[in-house]
């Protein structure tokens, strides 16, 4: 392809992120799945020219699809990366000003959680010439800030093009960090306004269709090495499955190495799904929201085998759990920051191609006979937990229930959606997860608002999926706007709204730390103590959704929320079922601890009696900085 195309910058971007492929493992497919956007004087006459151009010229190429929130819109990209395994993005454009900055929180989510999204904030004018304009920020001491530069402590990659020319650097700069597993996140191209319209003579080969492979680290034999000897020095051993399992398509991979060596997995949010719920090396999820099977071997563990896991302070309970005092870690990770944490054996290494090494190097060594037994009795154990957790028959029924609902109408391979609030916790240890894909739930960020629209990404990326969002009131009320987009566009979600009058889980842990529920209900103010302790306020949730153009079934009983999602099945669009829930009725206890302070002096008993409690939990916290050798 040779010669020049003459296009405007907001045309050859849209013409080059068109032509973008990614490859891995010799299947090829498009890299940007589709474009969202919200319009205003810094990106309309740019890239929604460019976007129109292409709509009316190439028609699919980079389809457009109309968002309500700009912060929305990041969520959507973001399920959609995470549900293609990394393979494929989105893109966002928004103006200048507030519709930049609402982009913000989901730059920090993708970056957070490893995942790919490419976003184009319009910004000022190159050339200043009629600044201040509409929404600029002036910033006295630096005349180049615009509000975009609180961007770069978020993305990974920052660029901002003040010069046509500068384009292509750009560009092929943008798609080497988004496809790069160790190195993913927000990538954040800046377009200022003016030069988004400009045009120029741009060489036809950037137009060209590009194939990015997206690489699979093969471990170095020495670091396979030391990992097998730690390893086989271990009699009580714990798999930590993270996100990274799923992202390398490894699971059938893990299956193979738990199998062979007998060590139970336990699963990170991210990494749930890893193996099956009812496998019987699986423990369930880990930590803070784990299990009571997988706390108690991470509790005697002697070597923890992390793949593909940051150890957030969830997974480790801060710090809490792994009690073995001689208690050794070995990461499997992609990204050497991880794979060195808690002074562990490192193999910095794809989770397929590090499992395929590990399986080789410790073949014909397994665990003892009983240890396995004990992680099949534990995990047995547990589900008879959940199962009772199941049917409690409360009524108003427990969280607990309306998930057990859910999961029996969800078939193997749809897709429970979730991010905030109590549910998430109650998610990771209660849900049974049947596919790799069947579980998704935002945790690294736990961003309130990003049920609906993150529901949205994954019906997008894989349609032939049911998607389940599980969203509680407080979620709901932060952004329940792309159910607009969902109605405008016949893209079928199945939304279950549990009502339960305020921000349940910061209630459950603001008894904890002695704050008797402060601030969490959403009730009226009583003139008579001046507080927010009145009757609870009428707001009507379901009334909402319906106003939006969803169709909603209304329900009391988990009776009545059996029948409503065997009917939401059938609808065409998307579907909200709203029942309400008692929020006083926990989840089953695992006994594992999350470190979040205490006042350490106060005039309420309730207060003085948390900082105690805390203070003895926090003498089981480690550092683990020990010895990494067997």
């Amino acid at each position: 392809m040779t010669g020049t195309v003459r296009l405007t910058v907001g045309q050859a971007v849209v013409r080059f992120l068109a032509a973008q492929r990614s490859e891995r493992d010799g299947a090829e497919q498009p890299f940007f799945g589709g474009c969202s956007g919200i319009f205003g004087h810094g990106n309309l006459a740019g890239i929604g020219q460019a976007l129109l151009e292409a709509e009316l010229g190439t028609p699919g190429a980079l389809r457009y699809y109309q968002a309500r929130n700009e912060q929305a819109m990041v969520h959507t990209a973001v399920a959609y990366a995470r549900m293609r395994n990394r393979l494929a993005a989105w893109v966002c454009t928004s103006s200048v000003g507030p519709g930049a900055t609402n982009m913000v929180t989901g730059a920090a989510l993708a970056t957070i959680n490893r995942l790919p999204v490419l976003l184009l904030p319009g910004d000022v004018f190159a050339t200043r010439i009629a600044t201040p304009v509409l929404q600029e920020l002036e910033h006295p001491a630096a005349l180049d800030v615009s509000v975009n530069d609180a961007f770069r402590p978020v993305s990974v990659l920052f660029d901002r093009v003040w010069r046509p020319e500068q384009l292509p650097s750009a560009l092929l700069g943008a798609m080497r960090v988004l496809t790069d597993p160790a190195a993913t996140g927000a990538v954040t191209l800046a377009l200022p306004q003016d030069v988004q319209a400009e045009a120029r003579d741009w060489p036809a080969e950037l137009f060209a269709p590009r194939v990015w492979h997206v690489p699979r680290a093969v471990p170095e034999p020495a670091a396979l090495a030391r990992a097998a000897g730690v390893i086989r020095s271990a009699s009580r051993p714990l798999i930590v499955a993270g996100g990274g399992v799923i992202y390398a398509e490894a699971t059938a991979e893990l299956r193979e190495f738990a199998e062979a060596t007998g060590i139970p997995v336990a699963e990170t949010q991210a990494g749930k799904g890893s193996l099956p719920f009812d496998h019987p090396l699986a423990v369930g999820a880990l930590g803070s929201t784990g299990t009571v099977a997988a706390n108690r071997i991470a509790a005697e563990a002697d070597v923890v085998i992390g793949i593909g896991t940051r150890y957030s302070d969830f997974t480790t309970a801060s710090r809490t759990a792994f009690g073995c005092p001689q208690v050794r870690f070995v990461n499997v990770n992609v990204a050497r920051a991880d794979a060195v944490k808690l002074a562990g054996t490192p193999v910095v290494a794809d989770a397929r191609e590090a499992l395929r090494g590990l399986s080789g190097a410790l073949a014909g060594w397994s665990v003892p006979d009983g240890y396995r037994a004990q992680a099949r009795d534990l995990a047995a154990a547990w589900q008879r937990t959940v199962q009772a957790a199941y049917g409690l028959g409360c009524q108003p029924p427990a969280q607990s229930e309306v998930i057990g609902a859910v999961n029996d109408a969800a078939g193997p391979r749809d897709v429970v959606v979730c991010a905030a609030g109590s549910m998430p916790g109650d998610l990771h240890k209660l849900w049974r997860t049947r596919d790799p894909k069947g579980y998704h739930v935002e945790y690294g960020y736990s961003c309130m608002g990003y049920e609906i629209a993150g529901g949205l990404g994954v019906k997008l990326a894989d349609p032939d999926r049911e998607v389940y969002v599980l969203v509680g009131d407080g979620s709901y009320l932060m952004m329940a706007t792309e159910l607009v987009t969902a109605v405008q566009e016949g893209i079928k979600l199945i939304v279950v709204l549990v009502q339960n009058h305020g921000f349940a889980s910061i209630g459950g842990l603001s008894e904890t730390v002695g704050v008797q529920r402060f601030g969490t209900r959403y009730r009226y103010r009583d003139p008579a103590t001046g507080r927010l302790d009145g009757e609870v306020l009428p707001v009507d949730l379901a009334a909402n959704a319906a106003s939006l153009g969803v169709r909603v079934f209304r329900t009391e009983t988990i009776a009545e929320l059996k029948a409503a999602l065997a009917r939401a099945k059938d609808e065409p669009g998307p579907v909200l079922v709203h029942i309400e829930t008692d929020p006083m009725v926990p989840a089953p206890d695992n006994q594992a601890w999350w470190d979040v302070p205490v006042a350490e002096v106060s005039a309420l008993e309730d207060t003085r009696r948390a900082r105690e409690a805390y203070e003895k939990a926090k003498t089981a916290q480690r550092p683990f900085v020990g010895p990494q050798g067997p």
